[in-house]
C-alpha cells in the first residue's frame, strides 16, 4: 500500500468512526423516556440513526477494511450485500430527511403562526405509513444488486465489487428511474421545505422587530402623557392652596370660637376618630395623580417557540449539507453512466459517506441533545 492508498484508508476510517458514533448517539438519543411515548420526531431521528448506520456497518466498515487489505477479500456472495445495503441504507436516509425537513416546517409554522397547534405529522399512523412507503422503495431499487453484481479484477490483480447490468440499456433504465424517485424527487422536497422555513424565521423576526418598536413608540408617548399630567397636577395644586391660606386667616376668630363650644357642650358633630369630610377643593389638591395604563413589554418568544426555531434552524443546516453532498454526487452518479470509472465511483462513496457522518451532529445541536445531561 502506497502512501496515497494509506491516506484515503485513514480518512475513510475517521468518517466511519466518526459515523458510527454520531448516528449511535442519535439513536440512543431519540430513544423516548420510561413514562411517555414515541413521539414524532423521535420516531424520525430514530429511523434516520439507523438508515445512516446500516451504512457504516454493512457498507463503510467492510470497505475500509477492503481499503487497508488492499482488494476485496470477502466474496462475491458479500458483495451483493454490499451493494444492496449501499442503496437501501441510501434511499431511506434520503426520505427520512424530506420527512424531518417537512414536520420541522409544520412545527414551525403551528408554532409561530397558529399558537402551537398540532400538525398533520404530528400523527404517528401518517408517519409510519411515510416510512414504511419510503423503505418499500429503497428495497424495490436495492433487489437488482443482487442479481448484476460481481467481482472485477484489475490490472492489478486487486477484485473490486461493481454492478455488471447485461447491458447499457438496462443499466441507464435503472439509473433515470433511481436518480429520479430516490434522489431528485425528495431533493426537491428538501429544498422547498428548507426555503419555507427560511422564509417563516425572517417573516417573524420581522414581525417581532415592528412589534417592538410599536411598543417603545408606545411607551415614549405615555411617558411623555405622565409627565404632562404631573406637571399640570402640580401647577393646579399651588394655586389653591396659597388662596386657602390667605383666607384662613379671617376665619380662625370663627373657628376659634366654634370649637370653644363644642368643647364646652360636648356636643361635637366630628370628633378625631371621624373626621370632617374634605371639601371639594381639598379633594382636588389632594388627589392622586393619574398615570396611563402601563404599555405592554416587548413581545418575547416562548420557550416552545424558541425550540422549534432552533430545531428548524438545524433542519436549514442540516439542507444545506444534503445539497452540497448529494447534487455533487448526483452529478458524479450521471458521470459514471456517461463515462464507468472506478475513481468517479470511489469519489461518490465518499460524500455518501461524509453525509452520514455530519448530520447526526447537527440534529443533536439543533434538539439540545447533544450533551449526555441534558433531559429527554
Amino acid at each position: 500500500m502506497d502512501v496515497e492508498e494509506l491516506i484515503e484508508s485513514i480518512i475513510r476510517a475517521f468518517m466511519f468512526l466518526s459515523g458510527i458514533l454520531g448516528n449511535n448517539w442519535l439513536a440512543i438519543r431519540s430513544l423516548p423516556a420510561r413514562k411517555s411515548g414515541f413521539r414524532t420526531n423521535e420516531v424520525l431521528f430514530l429511523n434516520l440513526a439507523v438508515s445512516n448506520l446500516i451504512t457504516n456497518y454493512l457498507v463503510d466498515l467492510p470497505d475500509t477494511m477492503a481499503d487497508f487489505a488492499g482488494r476485496w477479500f470477502l466474496g462475491e456472495i458479500y458483495c451483493g450485500i454490499f451493494r444492496f445495503c449501499a442503496d437501501l441504507s441510501e434511499t431511506s436516509s434520503i426520505y427520512t430527511t424530506f420527512f424531518i425537513s417537512v414536520f420541522w416546517h409544520q412545527k414551525l409554522v403551528g408554532s409561530l403562526k397558529r399558537g402551537g397547534a398540532l400538525v398533520r405529522m404530528d400523527s404517528l399512523i401518517l408517519v409510519g405509513c411515510l416510512l414504511a412507503g419510503s423503505w418499500t422503495v429503497a428495497v424495490v431499487f436495492s433487489i437488482p444488486h443482487f442479481f448484476f453484481v460481481t467481482l472485477v479484477t484489475g490490472n492489478d490483480s486487486h477484485e473490486d465489487c461493481i454492478d455488471v447490468f447485461p447491458n447499457a440499456l438496462a443499466r441507464q433504465t435503472y439509473e433515470v428511474f433511481y436518480l429520479t424517485l430516490a434522489n431528485a424527487v425528495p431533493l426537491a422536497g428538501i429544498v422547498f421545505a428548507s426555503v419555507q422555513i427560511v422564509i417563516t424565521l425572517l417573516e417573524n423576526q420581522r414581525r417581532i422587530k415592528s412589534i417592538n418598536s410599536e411598543a417603545s413608540k408606545e411607551k415614549s408617548k405615555d411617558a411623555m402623557k405622565v409627565s404632562e399630567n404631573r406637571n399640570n397636577a402640580i401647577s393646579a395644586s399651588a394655586g389653591p392652596s396659597k388662596d386657602l391660606t390667605d383666607s384662613a386667616a379671617p376665619n380662625q376668630i370663627y373657628a376659634g370660637l366654634a370649637n370653644e363650644a363644642s368643647a364646652n357642650t360636648g356636643l361635637s358633630e366630628y370628633s378625631n376618630n371621624n373626621p370632617p369630610p374634605k371639601k371639594e377643593e381639598d379633594r382636588k389638591v389632594g388627589a392622586p395623580l393619574t398615570t396611563s395604563k402601563p404599555t405592554q413589554p416587548p413581545v418575547k418568544p416562548s420557550a416552545s417557540s424558541v425550540s422549534q426555531v432552533r430545531a428548524a434552524k438545524s433542519v436549514v443546516a442540516v439542507a444545506s449539507v444534503f445539497l452540497v453532498c448529494w447534487l455533487t454526487h448526483l452529478f458524479l452518479r450521471i458521470t459514471n453512466n456517461i463515462q464507468t470509472s472506478s475513481l468517479v465511483v470511489e469519489i461518490a462513496s465518499y460524500i455518501a459517506a461524509s453525509y452520514t457522518c455530519i448530520i447526526p451532529y447537527i440534529f443533536l445541536h439543533g434538539v439540545k441533545k447533544l450533551n449526555w445531561s441534558c433531559k429527554r
